[in-house]
């Protein structure tokens, strides 16, 4: 009895253990999902300050490219002065030449004459001072289409900058978006990733000759939609993706409803779209386009390599 009653007091001494351990255990938990929000917190803040630079750069370049407009039109009004300016400075300057001729022929010149010298001098003089000024006037103007030509040029050169962190954060999410369909359709024949490209041989989807898919065809298209909602729901809203569906044939003659195979890779890849727009997948980041025999992967003439040409190819890449 005595022994009984020992081990009944120990079982019942081990139950504050196992509560401190699964108290210890859940504030484990909580702390690494409060930091895993904070960071989801961190990320979202500094994407968008990224993205309010990247429009007020954009602001920047407009307002210049209008005022450098303004400058050209201004330069060449400028240039225009000038040349009837100097067009007028020319005529003036004949016509003294052909007075001046004019009088000495005559010996003397009366006082209308010489008072129209004179009076052609100072416009001479006024026009040389007029075209003086316009001269440091155009040269300012350069000057300052220069200097707006260098800003416009550092601007393109951060807009540019700035494309690429778009271009690299949409190969992040591509590598996201095949890591996750390879760890679900590993073990599935005829579904493999080739460069940017992930792959689907026909037979997966479609019975031989037909554009409906099949049971098994539909279901891989609602996992792969699934997957594509899952990770595009983080990609920022001024990332241009777009899913690209690309149907490709083998060179066999075919002899169905189809009139060739351009009609076969094409409503191919028409029905894959469809059901991805079914499954909740925004039309306007989808794409369907046939290749009929054209893109081959296999240039052999064998059944292996009809096969492997006959296949739906999607990628994830920008506008």
């Amino acid at each position: 009895m005595a022994r009984r009653r020992r081990k009944l007091h120990a079982g019942l001494d081990a139950w504050p253990g196992y509560v401190d351990a699964l108290s210890t255990l859940l504030m484990v938990v909580i702390f690494v999902l409060l930091v895993f929000v904070m960071g989801q917190t961190l990320l979202s803040a500094a994407l968008n300050r990224r993205e309010h630079v990247l429009e007020k750069l954009e602001g920047q370049t407009a307002e210049l490219s209008r005022q450098l407009d303004t400058e050209h039109a201004r330069a060449h009004a400028l240039e225009d002065s000038v040349t009837g300016l100097q067009a007028q400075h020319t005529h003036d300057t004949e016509a003294l030449a052909a007075r001046t001729a004019e009088a000495e022929a005559a010996s003397a010149l009366s006082a209308a004459d010489q008072t129209r010298v004179t009076q052609i001098n100072d416009e001479l003089t006024d026009l040389n001072t007029r075209l003086a000024a316009l001269a440091q006037a155009l040269d300012v103007s350069q000057k300052a289409v220069q200097s707006k030509d260098a800003t416009i040029g550092d601007l393109s050169a951060k807009l540019n900058t700035a494309l690429l962190d778009k271009v690299g954060q949409l190969s992040r999410y591509r590598s996201e978006f095949f890591g996750r369909l390879r760890d679900i359709l590993h073990n599935q024949k005829g579904v493999h990733i080739v460069g940017d490209r992930f792959i689907f041989q026909s037979e997966v989807l479609f019975p031989v000759g037909s554009a409906d898919l099949s049971s098994e065809g539909q279901a891989e298209i609602r996992t792969l939609a699934q997957t594509l909602k899952s990770v595009t729901s983080h990609i920022p809203a001024d990332i241009p993706w777009i899913l690209r569906v690309d149907g490709h044939a083998d060179r066999q003659p075919i002899h169905t409803a189809f009139p060739s195979n351009w009609e076969l890779s094409s409503a191919r890849a028409i029905t894959v779209v469809k059901l991805l727009v079914a499954e909740g997948i925004s039309p306007r980041h989808l794409a369907a386009t046939g290749f009929a025999d054209y893109q081959p992967l296999d240039t052999s003439n064998t059944a292996a390599a009809y096969a492997r040409n006959r296949r739906i190819e999607f990628r994830l890449t920008d506008r």
